[in-house]
């Protein structure tokens, strides 16, 4: 009996047909097993206890882009959200807490204002236990109706904070401003890139963030050595941050604006605390120009993580680290007034 042969088309035919639904059924099976871990992740999530993802969530619900290059984003005014447990109100102007106007009667009273980032804004804090809201609480019980506002962005530097003073901020007409610095604050930032599935997708952050902190254990390098080229002279991200500062101080000045600059101090290791140096450093540098410094570390070392990080794994300052700052800044800012 003479071999029957399919003609080649017919063969050709039959395994595209083949490879088509194999290929349709295995992405089908990734889009569920994908759509599954996603919900999964978000579930197990809802606890509020993921440091990374929660900042994933502030980023999307009350961050914007800003028209600002120099700002990357800012805070989209009015809105609200429950992060970390915590309630984070944003009011008309991006600031965290009442409306600008709310409880100010005008003439007399000093209207402070503190730029920085999310040490600043008081990131697992509640609003009442926040360094600002403690101050002005503070000096309400000593008979002084003075406000404090507080200008904490989250992922801002001494360029961004300055700068979104210069562009937003005036229109309080501060008495003194507070510089509440931190060690990160003369790094420079790249603007954000938009990226629509790591913006809505945990699953996606979540694969991106653990990559990347992959790829920066290769290239980590000692802290002090990190901080001590940060903090060199002829560093960019030094030279870019002195400017910033020198730029407020001129206006300042001009105006007749208390400035202070307070150190916040890195909150991994308070013990055995390595990076006195750059302390020392902005200490010169406030002196030289005009900011009245206050270093916040003395009050703070010695303090074990446990006791003051926002949660584990989060090295933000809690309550009580909230407590501590507020109560060292209070005695400098009035003998300012």
């Amino acid at each position: 009996m003479r071999n029957f042969h399919f003609p080649k088309m017919i063969i050709s035919k039959i395994n595209v047909k083949s490879f088509t639904t194999a290929l349709v059924l295995l992405s089908g099976s990734i889009i569920i097993c994908l759509g599954a871990a996603e919900g999964i992740l978000r579930i197990k999530n809802r606890a509020q206890d993921v440091y990374d993802i929660e900042m994933w969530r502030y980023s999307n619900q009350l961050i914007r882009p800003s028209s600002n290059s120099v700002l990357g984003h800012e805070h989209v005014p009015l809105s609200r959200s429950t992060l970390q447990k915590t309630l984070i109100r944003i009011n008309e102007l991006g600031f965290r807490g009442n409306s600008i106007s709310q409880g100010q009667d005008g003439k007399g009273h000093r209207r402070i204002l503190f730029l920085g980032g999310s040490i600043t804004l008081g990131w697992g804090v509640a609003e009442e236990k926040t360094l600002t809201a403690r101050l002005e609480a503070m000096f309400l019980k000593d008979g002084e109706d003075n406000r404090v506002f507080n200008a904490g962005i989250a992922n801002y530097n001494a360029v961004r904070y300055v700068e979104g003073f210069f562009a937003n901020y005036q229109l309080i007409r501060p008495t003194d401003i507070v510089v509440h610095y931190f060690i990160n604050d003369a790094e420079i930032l790249e603007p954000p890139k938009a990226n629509f599935i790591l913006r809505n997708s945990q699953l996606a952050f979540t694969i991106w963030l653990v990559l990347n902190r992959i790829t920066e254990s290769f290239g980590s390098d000692n802290l002090m050595d990190r901080n001590k080229s940060l903090y060199a002279n002829n560093s960019p991200g030094f030279k870019a941050m002195k400017q910033a500062l020198k730029r407020l101080s001129n206006f300042a000045d001009k105006k007749g604006i208390r400035l202070y600059l307070a150190m916040t101090p890195d909150i991994h290791n308070l013990i055995d605390y390595k990076l006195e140096f750059v302390h020392d450093k902005m200490a010169a540098l406030s002196t030289e120009l005009g900011y009245r410094f206050i270093d916040l570390l003395p009050a703070m070392a010695g303090i074990i993580p446990d006791d003051i990080w926002a949660i584990p794994g989060d090295p933000h300052p809690n309550s009580l680290g909230h407590k501590i700052m507020a109560e060292t800044i209070y005695p400098v800012l009035l003998v300012g007034k």
